[in-house]
């Protein structure tokens, strides 16, 4: 242990400021690693990681130049980050930029140009990635914080693809306290990151060890009172009747209603398979399932809550039964007789939960008796913060902190909000903080005295999250709150062997670094690593061939089966075929060497990976916009709605007609409209009779002039998007032009916009009559002769067009 009198050393190098940063060895020895290739740094919480990152930028920035970008989940973290590296980089504070949701699109473009440094949350540089508003070519650095969220589809995971690609000269430092639970989940993390050498240290390292504090984990189980247990019984009872009557549809053989949710999650796939299969219990199976989820979530609020965070369940609970459209699981729910004597007793209860209650005493311990200073009580539930903040707010000075997003009953904190109460938290300007799980990860809170847990979770990695707020400059303690005989115990215990079993994983990845680094070079045949002291200089090529092998070696072809019911594909491409003959690459060839085609989607899209898809491949360049029309647009006459087999069938069974309206709109802006529906089984997923769904099809083919077309998933649309976009774009030499915007035309636009719509012959042809005739009303009255001598006008398109303007009106007042 460092002692008080030891007089601290601190870090000199470029770019760095004198006297801010203290020199420990182990920062340094991880800085050095990292340096030298992609890394996974993995360190212990309150112990650094963040200046690891912040040496490796240093450095890159001053021999590499470019601008670096660190990457954090949530936006206080961002601010967090952007306020050190102001702090400890010597560079003006406006070089250091933060980008967040809050930030308009428009204006984060211009900020990325000027920036040095760019801390962000991932989504926003997803949207932005994907709405070609930035580039990473000259991002010479770039750090993953709480990097073991780079799994499924977590927008880390894309961003690496197109650094990987896109970058000059990259370098990925990618860092966490918890990587992952086993070597497996560890190996997924660098493969989806790109990461080639692992660099680990622990609480056993002897320079780590002078830096860490004891943090003493105690156990405290609390007894529930009987009115709560009778409440929750009484819920229990109206589960297992559930239960019972899905027992007699096959789908399961227990009707224990403290059963797992994996059980749970394999009973919804059997009742699927019963509705995949036209079986209409299916359906009555699977409300009833929703039904049992409710409930559920009842039980556990009053085990492992408060009653007041059931009251205010049950009061959401009637509100939705209540309105227009509500499910018949909601409302069976609220009706249910064992129900609302559950919900009369939650009423008329009015005592404390006893967590409430050892909350209280624990809190008047830690800053009374102990004379302590902060305390950090975490929950689950956004309702137990809001009653938590109020119940010991009476006792204590204490404040909530919780996500932006607004909830049932409970507004959500701005950004400003978020940081203004950190920061009078760590200037002591109060006591307890009661946080949801938005302050979990690496949020620089020093000195906390207690963390309470108020229930336990059931992840490890969240578990030690928690617990890194505390014991981070001092000794501290944590302190779990479990309910006797409730899922807390469960939950617990589902913690424990994880956490245990997850620092045992980090020890072993220090001893096994070099088989997990010789595993990715296996997996991504680089063969064997440069020594570590290698000057990364040198390895340029090496890094190029990385970014290389991650990329299919054809990015845009179809399925080896795409072809099968695709007739003559070929024919509508184009000159897409390959010269010798080869049907398969055919999209891949769509988009001539050298040429690069535009499509526009819709920022509502980006739940779907279609636009990011279609970010990444060569040729293809996306642009991101609130369209009032659409949800793609390929050029000025086609534009795409996109829907699933669900949706389109939730509007025939729903009455919602807001997909023809949408499509009608499409129609009146747009001389090609297209529905896209995605997603296979359009006549077996619901009970909906056949001729209900051709009439839907016929009415937008007939009635509104779309196109149908389906697709079997959303790699297919994103190819089918691609076809069109080239056919419209580079045979049809047409331009993207997006119509029915909410915001006015120019004059000019507008212009372009009506000579354009005549015969249909498109914005490039239509700049180049107002440029030679001078106005609309001159196209208008214009002869053959005249229109003939405008570029890009033949006999064919100066007839189509005398036809439209001077023939007379047929249609029907």
């Amino acid at each position: 242990m460092a002692t008080a009198t030891d007089e601290p050393e601190f870090i000199e190098g470029p770019m760095l400021e004198d006297g801010f940063i203290e020199k420990r060895r182990y920062q340094l020895r991880l800085a050095d690693t990292a340096k030298r290739d992609h890394t996974l740094v993995c360190l212990p919480t309150g112990l650094g990681k963040t200046a690891v990152s912040l040496l490796v930028t240093a450095h890159r920035l001053a021999e590499h130049g470019g601008k670096s970008l660190l990457l954090a989940p949530t936006k206080p973290l961002v601010q967090q980050h952007a306020t050190f590296y102001r702090e400890a980089l010597s560079v003006d504070d406006e070089d250091v930029v933060v980008f967040t949701g809050d930030i308009r699109p428009d204006d984060r473009a211009e900020l990325w140009d000027s920036a040095r440094v760019v801390c962000a949350t991932p989504q926003v540089v997803e949207n932005d990635l994907v709405g070609n508003r930035v580039s990473l070519a000259d991002v010479t650095h770039i750090t993953f914080d709480e990097c073991h969220r780079a799994t499924g589809g977590y927008a880390y995971n894309y961003i690496a693809d197109r650094y990987h690609a896109d970058a000059d000269d990259p370098l990925v430092t990618s860092m966490s306290a918890s990587p992952g639970g086993d070597k497996e989940e560890i190996l997924t993390v660098c493969d989806n990151l790109g990461l080639r050498e692992v660099a680990v240290m622990t609480e056993d390292d002897a320079d780590v060890a002078d830096h860490t504090h004891t943090t003493e984990v105690e156990w405290e189980r609390v007894e529930l009172p009987e009115t709560v247990i009778e409440i929750r019984d009484a819920l229990n009872e109206v589960i297992s009747d559930r239960l019972e009557k899905l027992k007699t549809l096959g789908v399961t053989n227990s009707t224990d209603p403290n059963m797992s949710q994996s059980q749970l999650n394999a009973m919804r796939a059997k009742l699927q398979e019963l509705i995949n299969n036209d079986n209409g219990d299916g359906y009555k199976g699977m409300s009833a399932h929703a039904e049992i989820m409710k409930l559920r979530r009842a039980v556990e609020l009053v085990e492992t809550q408060s009653v007041e965070s059931l009251r205010r369940y049950f009061e959401r609970q009637r509100d939705a039964a209540r309105s227009s459209g509500s499910s018949k699981a909601s409302q069976r729910f609220v009706s249910e007789p064992k129900v609302k004597e559950a919900m009369r007793r939650a009423e008329e209860f009015d005592d404390l939960h006893p967590k409430f209650r050892r909350t209280r005493i624990l809190l008047a311990q830690t800053l009374g008796i102990e004379n302590g200073e902060r305390v950090i009580v975490f929950t689950e539930s956004r309702d137990t913060a809001e009653t938590l903040t109020e119940f010991l707010g009476e006792h204590f000075e204490t404040r909530r902190f919780v996500g932006q997003g607004d909830k049932e009953g409970s507004d959500g904190m701005t950004q400003n909000e978020q940081k203004e109460t950190l920061d009078a938290f760590r200037n002591g300007e109060f006591e307890v903080l009661v946080s949801t799980s938005v302050a979990e990860e690496g949020l620089d809170v020093p000195d906390v005295d207690l963390v309470l847990f108020y229930e336990p979770v059931p992840k490890g990695i969240r578990s030690i999250q928690r617990k890194g707020r505390t014991g981070r400059a001092s000794d501290g303690r944590v302190v779990v709150l479990l309910a006797e005989d409730t899922r807390d115990e469960a939950f617990f215990w589902m913690s424990r062997n994880e956490e245990q079993k997850m620092e045992e994983e980090l020890r072993k990845l220090k001893n096994i670094e070099g088989e997990i680094e010789a595993e990715i070079a296996k997996q991504t045949g680089l063969g064997e690593f440069e020594d570590a002291d290698t000057d990364r200089d040198n390895e340029s090529a090496d890094g190029e061939t990385a970014a290389e092998s991650d990329e299919p070696e054809d990015e845009t072809a179809t399925d080896t089966d795409a072809s099968d019911g695709q007739v003559g594909l070929t024919d509508f491409a184009g000159e897409a075929e390959s010269s010798d003959g080869d049907p398969e690459g055919t999209i891949a060839a769509a988009a001539p060497d050298g040429e690069t085609i535009e499509i526009v989607a819709d920022q509502r899209e980006l739940d779907s990976h279609i636009a990011r898809d279609l970010s990444t491949r060569e040729g293809v360049e996306t642009r991101l916009e609130t369209l009032a029309v659409g949800d793609y647009v390929l050029s000025d006459r086609v534009a795409v709605e996109r829907k699933s087999v669900e949706d389109f069938l939730d509007t025939l069974v729903g009455g919602d007609r807001s997909m023809f309206e949408q499509v009608g709109d499409a129609a009146r802006y747009y001389g090609r409209p297209l529905v896209i529906i995605e997603g296979e089984r359009l006549y077996e997923e619901r009970n909906v009779h056949p001729n209900a769904i051709r009439g839907a099809l016929a009415s937008l083919a007939v009635d509104f002039g779309a196109s149908v077309m389906q697709t079997a998933d959303a790699d297919e649309t994103a190819d089918l998007l691609e076809v069109i976009a080239t056919r419209e774009q580079e045979t049809d030499d047409r331009e993207v032009s997006v119509h029915g915007e909410k915001g006015g035309k120019t004059l000019t636009e507008q212009q372009e916009y009506v000579v354009g719509a005549i015969a249909e012959v498109g914005p490039i042809t239509a700049r180049a009559l107002l440029a030679h005739l001078g106005s609309v009303e001159a196209v208008m009255t214009a002869d053959e002769d005249d229109l003939i001598e405008v570029d890009g006008v033949g006999d064919v398109t100066a007839e189509r067009i005398r036809e439209v303007t001077g023939s007379e009106y047929a249609g029907k007042e």
